[in-house]
């Protein structure tokens, strides 16, 4: 399990509050200053909450919005969901939430993209996808852990990215954009099934070896 930020109400806060200063000045100090001067806070203790930099602020919001998407996806109305519908309303949430902050998604990649942030943009991604499908109730833990969180974090990526680039109302150019991703990714599993189904259907079993060759007990 990849290990989380370091969680408090105060880095909480201070992230919701400077976000509204990322636009202008980056995931920087300057912003993170602005923003706990906006909620009272004492401005000098950004380095004591984010110690890490702008890699910390910015793992410290995924995480948050994370939180807020898995509090989300709690709703009765998510319960009748299928899986793969559940799935669609947890991305559809993580964008819808930081709808507003359209530039800081967008400064927050171009930070993770610098030299010595792969790790961290990596982690960020997993994190997130693990969140989606733990959200949308999948509990699944053999290897099929691996392969949907690996396409889910093709599929979630290719959205960001689609949805920045959406000046749509309500994000509804990216919906269709993220249904057709999936729609894509539901055929290859059940195509999957299929050649699956068809290769053992291909072997033998054990007993109809035995069956086809009368002699092979009394070897």
């Amino acid at each position: 399990m990849i290990a989380r930020p370091e969680r408090s109400p105060e880095r909480d806060s201070a992230i919701e509050a400077m976000l509204e200063h990322v636009a202008f000045d980056g995931w920087t100090p300057t912003a993170l200053r602005r923003g706990l001067a906006a909620i009272g806070a004492d401005p000098a203790d950004a380095a004591l909450l984010f110690p890490g930099g702008a890699a910390d602020m910015i793992a410290a919001w995924c995480d948050l919005e994370d939180r807020r998407m898995a509090d989300a996806m709690a709703a009765p109305e998510m319960a009748g969901l299928r899986l793969s519908g559940r799935v669609r309303a947890a991305i559809a949430l993580r964008l819808a939430r930081t709808r507003r902050y359209k530039e800081a998604v967008r400064r927050a990649l171009a930070e993770l993209a610098l030299p010595g942030r792969a790790a961290t943009a990596a982690a960020c991604t997993a994190r997130t996808v693990d969140a989606i499908w733990h959200a949308a109730g999948d509990q699944a833990a053999d290897m099929s852990w691996y392969t949907k969180r690996a396409t889910l974090a093709a599929v979630y990526a290719a959205t960001v990215l689609f949805w920045l680039r959406d000046t749509s109302e309500d994000d509804a150019a990216t919906l269709a954009f993220l249904d057709r991703r999936l729609a894509g990714v539901g055929r290859i599993g059940k195509l999957r099934a299929r050649l699956t189904g068809g290769v053992r259907s291909l072997v033998p079993t054990a007993r109809g070896e035995a069956a086809s060759h009368p002699g092979a007990d009394a070897r």
